[in-house]
């Protein structure tokens, strides 16, 4: 299972850089109505809208690849309170100054379990990523119908990469093993009592998986106040997939290794279990 602990830095990754489209996705003068809404807060209990989480299902459904998650020596708190567990080992892990600048501390398991289940959707929302944004604007090359995303923009993500590829597996495994009930509390939260959240990860990875590489960078247009794929094919994938697309081709290499030796990990355990 050591593996399995790069759950944690693959969402690191791409709610960062998710995160961070929210704010090069616009222009610095934005429009006033999608200010006010964006500034408007939005509760916890808000993280699966009915556009973002369909029904819950009525039958429990078998889990496919379950999590060994060792006894906890006390009661583990509720979701919502379990922010004051979660934090000390993270920012142990990383180092207080990466924690400040990486991570939003408030409800840190909610937001990721919200960010998985939401990657191979149409929307995201950007208030419920668990990570701060890269903090710059996309960098764009060319101009009107030649318009598109600079090479050197996947350098604005270098930070979390090398999150990705140097973060010490085993501590982060052991937290990550250690607090999975509150990961499937929370995602039984969001809707779904009678499935495994470890079952909607794997789907996750397939879904990111399948993003496409295009041989050249895809082209851009503006309209409104968002930058938008020209390709209908690009521009109609899920905002999971749209991430891997702006990350850059050698980037969504790298992710999609990790996502692959992840997947392997988290694969290799009986069928046919029930909630």
């Amino acid at each position: 299972m050591k593996l399995a602990a790069r759950i944690l830095i693959i969402l690191v990754v791409i709610a960062a850089i998710g995160a961070a489209y929210y704010y090069w996705a616009q222009k610095n003068t934005p429009d006033p109505v999608a200010a006010r809404q964006e500034d408007a807060p939005v509760a916890p209990e808000e993280v699966a809208s009915a556009e973002t989480a369909p029904p819950a299902l009525d039958v429990p459904q078998p889990i496919q690849h379950p999590i060994d998650s060792p006894p906890s020596e006390a009661p583990l708190p509720a979701v919502k309170d379990s922010d004051a567990l979660i934090t000390p080992p993270l920012k142990a892990l990383l180092g207080t100054d990466l924690w400040r600048a990486l991570f939003v501390p408030e409800e840190i398991v909610r937001r990721i379990v919200t960010t998985v289940d939401n990657l191979p959707r149409r929307e995201a929302s950007s208030k419920l990523w668990p990570v701060q944004p890269a903090g710059t604007w996309m960098e764009t090359a060319g101009e009107d119908e030649n318009m598109i995303i600079s090479p050197i923009n996947a350098e604005r993500y270098s930070n979390y990469m090398l999150v990705v590829q140097h973060i010490s597996i085993d501590r982060l495994a052991a937290i990550y093993r250690q607090f999975y009930p509150l990961f499937q509390r929370a995602y039984a939260d969001l809707g779904y009592p009678d499935a495994y959240f470890n079952d909607r990860l794997v789907e996750t990875i397939d879904h990111l998986l399948a993003t496409p590489e295009p041989l050249e960078a895809p082209k851009l247009m503006q309209k409104k106040v968002v930058y938008q794929f020209v390709d209908p094919d690009l521009e109609n994938r899920s905002a999971g997939q749209k991430i891997m697309l702006r990350i850059g081709v050698e980037n969504a290499q790298i992710v999609k290794m990790r996502l692959r030796e992840l997947r392997a990990a988290i694969t290799q355990s009986q069928t046919g279990l029930t909630r």
